[in-house]
């Protein structure tokens, strides 16, 4: 038997997300999440958002944020990285209430012509981690961003930001991105490299719930030696806090 065919369409499982997360009254439709603490403490000091709930796990809370953007309440928090902690706090904030999620983060580039900061709209996903497996059937990829991609480019465009559209590798082992694996993934089309996005887009299809996810280049793998670029939380900050509020203006137009 091959584990990774073991799909169970079944909605109900033994322990489902409204079991440890309750809904909360007027809870946000709308949501925008990240990875970086620093971009969301930074977003946090300049906005002063209202705390309206808390995402919980064994390593402690993570505040759930209420920002008012232009007349529509926005639910603001901060993602995990990998794909089966992503997924869960994405499912038990569903159980709040949310319907629509916009998700940005770093992703490694594989070719080496992207530039730093650049915006990577992903297209499909290389299903390289086990977290999809159990939300959808198995295959080697999985289509990712199906609506709102015109939306999001009309936002790029009035803030005046390029962007590049291709295909994700989404993997669970960042310390095994090896040389053959990334020719291998080039040769399959990919551009770029994370850890969420197939596992991601798999949960927003079996909740039937909207999800859109793009990224912001950050390290570069198509190299001789690993170039970190701007991959650290405190490097070009200032930049990456525009590109949340970016997320937040298309975020209101879903």
């Amino acid at each position: 038997m091959n584990i990774l065919n073991d799909f169970d369409e079944c909605k109900m499982a033994i322990i489902n997300p409204d079991y440890n997360s309750s809904k909360i009254e007027n809870f946000p439709k709308i949501g925008v999440t990240c990875f970086s603490k620093k971009i969301i403490d930074k977003f946090v000091e300049i906005n002063n958002p209202e705390i309206i709930g808390y995402l919980k796990n064994t390593n402690g809370h993570v505040p759930i944020y209420k920002f008012n953007y232009k007349g529509v309440d926005v639910a603001i928090y901060m993602s995990p990285v990998g794909a089966p902690a992503c997924t869960n706090f994405y499912e038990e904030i569903l159980a709040k209430g949310l319907e629509k999620l916009v998700m940005f983060g770093t992703c490694g580039v594989l070719d080496k012509d992207i530039k730093d900061l650049a915006i990577i709209i992903p297209t499909s996903a290389i299903r390289d981690e086990g977290t999809s497996y159990h939300y959808v059937k198995s295959s080697e990829e999985i289509s990712v961003n199906e609506k709102y991609v015109r939306e999001f480019v009309e936002t790029l465009n009035e803030h005046h930001y390029s962007y590049i559209k291709g295909k994700t590798w989404t993997t669970d082992a960042p310390y095994r991105e090896t040389k053959a694996k990334m020719e291998k993934r080039k040769d399959q089309g990919c551009i770029c490299v994370e850890m969420e996005c197939s596992a991601m887009s798999a949960v927003s299809k079996f909740r039937n719930k909207d999800f859109f996810q793009f990224f912001y280049a950050a390290d570069n793998l198509d190299n001789a030696k690993w170039d970190i670029r701007s991959l650290g939380n405190e490097i070009l900050l200032d930049e990456k806090t525009r590109i949340m509020l970016l997320a937040i203006e298309f975020a209101i137009k879903l």
